[in-house]
């Protein structure tokens, strides 16, 4: 007895810990299924992800997690989701076999790790050396991973267990199926936008179309294989003047009896999948008029490829016909006028002929004028030339006794006035020396004959007056070589400045007389 009472208390201890572990787990599959219906009515990917994500923490107990999903490129996986730790580390991409999420990609079953700091397989990264006990559980889709989920504790001594798997496994599984459930409401949702799309462009086609066949100024009427009229646009019922429910669902008889043979073999080549274009015949209204037509018409199909029937387009050419009628009798008229014109012209050619040869005469004539004309131009060049020739000679002549005439004036004459001056005369005899030598170099200076070739109408004794003032003498001293009053030499001045236009000027008479031997 004693020994049987000793047991019971491990006894008891073990059914606590059977107890606890009933109710741990009970709690695991409560959270479980909470979380799968949680799941399941989520459809978008990336909340979807995000609740996966944290459901996985809650149930682990942890608040680091992350989930890869497969890269663009199918050699390598990339975090999609992240929390706590992980969070950070959104982006990184991992092949098959390296760190946690590769080894789980590749060995295609969960691992657990109690130490990530010490473990062989881990990243090299020195930012994970905080990790500590570390799961992967893959999302296993057939055999194939379809992505990995990965819980982890940060500087905590606590380690993930085998139950933790077997719970996280199962989680897995639901969110797999939430996954593909997104996935597949995102492919339909997909399917219907484009659908959708693809519905607006055919209304928007076939509204483009029928527009188009509206507004079309030439009739169109489309026939079923049976040759009833389907649809007409307002232009054939207005060129034919037949109403739109006249024509739909029958037979339009607008063939006239002579048209039918033509008629009937562009409908067997059409028959035969050939197109109709541009052929020309003949219609006829509701009130019997007879139009000139050009027809061009083409088979169109069903869904399923066959033969649905045709659409023909007419042309109302009848004003064309008429006008190339009109053409046609014009050009017969132009011809007749051509040639009557051709005729006038021919005659006309034969005088133009006689009208040549006299011109070609008239240009012999006046070449040899011309030739006769350049003979005397050349000798008249000749003698312009010689006569250049004559006028230097003169001009050098003419330089040649000006020279003479001064070197004579200074050799024969300038000598003695100069002994007349160092000889003793009285005033007036000394005045007149002195004005005769003023007189004489004036002479032979050009200001004479500039001041006399400029101003012919200056009177001699202008000249005179003008000359004594260029040379600064007053008006007393001018009466005086002139023996003449200063009134009448002011007069004189009064003359030269009036002639010279600077009267009512204040120009200084003296310096502009100075000016002209520049």
């Amino acid at each position: 007895m004693g020994s049987l009472f000793d047991d019971l208390p491990s006894r008891e201890n073990l059914l606590r810990q059977e107890i606890e572990a009933l109710k741990q787990q009970n709690a695991y599959l409560s959270a479980l299924h909470e979380t799968s219906l949680g799941l399941i009515d989520r459809l978008d990917r990336k909340e979807l992800l995000e609740s996966i994500l944290h459901r996985a923490c809650m149930i682990s107990g942890t608040e680091h997690g992350y989930i890869y999903l497969p890269g663009p490129g199918k050699d390598e996986m990339q975090m999609r989701v992240g929390m706590g730790f992980f969070n950070g580390q959104l982006g990184r991409r991992v092949k098959k076999g390296e760190g946690m999420g590769g080894r789980v990609w590749d060995a295609e079953a969960p691992v657990l790790v109690d130490d990530y700091y010490t473990w062989p397989g881990r990243l090299t990264d020195s930012s994970l050396d905080t990790l500590q006990s570390i799961v992967g559980i893959p999302l296993m889709s057939g055999s194939k991973v379809q992505g990995v989920i990965g819980l982890a504790r940060v500087n905590d001594k606590k380690r993930f267990s085998e139950a933790d798997i077997h719970i996280l496994s199962r989680f897995a599984q639901l969110a797999l199926i939430a996954l593909e459930k997104a996935q597949l409401y995102a492919d339909v949702k997909q399917q219907l936008a484009e659908r959708k799309k693809a519905e607006a462009i055919l209304r928007e086609s076939e509204e483009r179309y029928r527009s188009l066949l509206e507004s079309s100024p030439d009739p169109v009427v489309v026939y079923d294989m049976q040759g009833n009229a389907t649809y007409v646009n307002p232009a054939f019922a207005m060129t034919f003047g037949f109403s739109i429910d006249e024509l739909i669902g029958k037979q339009i008889d607008f063939v006239p009896e002579e048209s039918w043979p033509e008629t009937r073999r562009a409908i067997d080549q059409m028959k035969k999948g050939k197109k109709i274009s541009l052929f020309e015949t003949k219609r006829f209204t509701k009130q019997g008029k007879i139009l000139d037509v050009q027809i061009s018409s083409t088979i169109y199909f069903d869904r399923k490829g066959r033969h649905a029937g045709n659409i023909v387009t007419l042309r109302d050419i009848s004003a064309l016909k008429r006008t190339e009628k009109e053409l046609k009798q014009y050009r017969e008229l132009l011809e007749e006028r051509v040639e009557d014109r051709t005729t006038e012209l021919a005659r006309t050619n034969i005088q133009l002929k006689q009208e040549i040869e006299e011109r070609k005469r008239m240009e012999s004539a006046l070449r040899r004028r011309e030739k006769e004309l350049k003979a005397q131009s050349h000798h008249l060049g000749e003698v312009n030339t010689a006569l250049k020739v004559l006028l230097k000679q003169r001009e050098n002549d003419k330089t040649e006794l000006q020279e003479n005439v001064l070197s004579n004036v200074k050799e024969l004459v300038v000598p003695y006035i100069q002994r007349l001056q160092k000889s003793s005369m009285n005033t007036n005899q000394a005045t007149l020396v002195n004005i005769l030598d003023s007189n004489l170099n004036n002479i032979i200076s050009p200001f004479i004959s500039r001041l006399s070739s400029k101003f012919l109408n200056f009177t001699p004794m202008e000249i005179r007056v003008a000359t004594l003032v260029k040379e600064g003498k007053t008006n007393k001293e001018i009466a005086e070589m002139l023996f003449l009053s200063k009134n009448t030499i002011l007069f004189h001045r009064h003359n030269i400045r009036t002639k010279l236009g600077l009267k009512n000027t204040r120009i200084n008479l003296r310096t502009h007389l100075l000016s002209y031997e520049q």
